[in-house]
C-alpha cells in the first residue's frame, strides 16, 4: 500500500512540474491576471491589437502611458493600455449585472517591470464576478476567460 502512495505522489509531482513547465508564465494577483510577454511592450500591444481585430473584436482607444508622462515632465517605463470588447459578450455580462459596465470595456495593460521584464495585464472574470456578485451567467464568464487567455497567449508568446 505505501509503495502505491510513494508512486501516486510521485506520478502527481512530475505531472505537476510538467504542467507548470508547457503553460506560459501567467499570475494572477488581486484580482489580476499577469502573462509573462517575449515581446517589447510595443510589440505586445501592437500583436494584441492585430490579435483583437482579427477575432472581430473592436478596440475602443489604445493609450501610451509612457507618452502622456513625458507630456508633464515625467519618465515612466514603457506603459501602454488597449481596451476593447465585444457587444454580444459585453451585453449579456451586465444583463447578468449592470454594475459589470464599469469593467467594461475589457482592458489589457502591457507594462516593462523594473528588471526590463514585459507583462500583459488583464483583469480576472472571476474577480469581476465576485466584485459585481454575478449570478447565472457561467457560460458568458467562461467564453470572456477563455477567450482573453487566448489573446493574452497569442500576443505574448515567441
Amino acid at each position: 500500500m505505501k509503495s502505491v502512495l510513494v508512486k501516486i505522489i510521485k506520478r502527481t509531482a512530475f505531472s505537476t512540474v510538467l504542467f507548470t513547465l508547457m503553460t506560459p508564465t501567467a499570475f494572477a494577483d488581486n484580482g489580476l491576471i499577469r502573462v509573462k510577454s517575449a515581446h517589447t511592450v510595443k510589440v505586445t500591444a501592437d500583436r494584441l491589437e492585430q490579435i483583437l481585430n482579427d477575432k472581430g473584436m473592436t478596440v475602443f482607444v489604445r493609450i501610451d502611458h509612457s507618452a502622456g508622462a513625458k507630456h508633464v515632465g515625467e519618465v515612466l517605463r514603457p506603459t501602454e493600455l488597449i481596451l476593447f470588447g465585444n457587444p454580444k459578450v459585453g451585453t449579456p455580462l451586465m444583463l447578468c449585472s449592470q454594475s459589470a459596465a464599469i469593467d467594461l470595456p475589457q482592458k489589457a495593460s502591457i507594462s516593462q517591470d523594473e528588471k526590463g521584464q514585459v507583462w500583459l495585464t488583464y483583469n480576472n472574470p472571476d474577480y469581476l464576478v465576485k466584485r459585481h456578485n454575478i449570478k447565472g451567467c457561467k457560460e458568458v464568464i467562461a467564453k470572456i476567460e477563455t477567450a482573453l487567455a487566448n489573446v493574452s497567449k497569442a500576443a505574448t508568446m515567441p
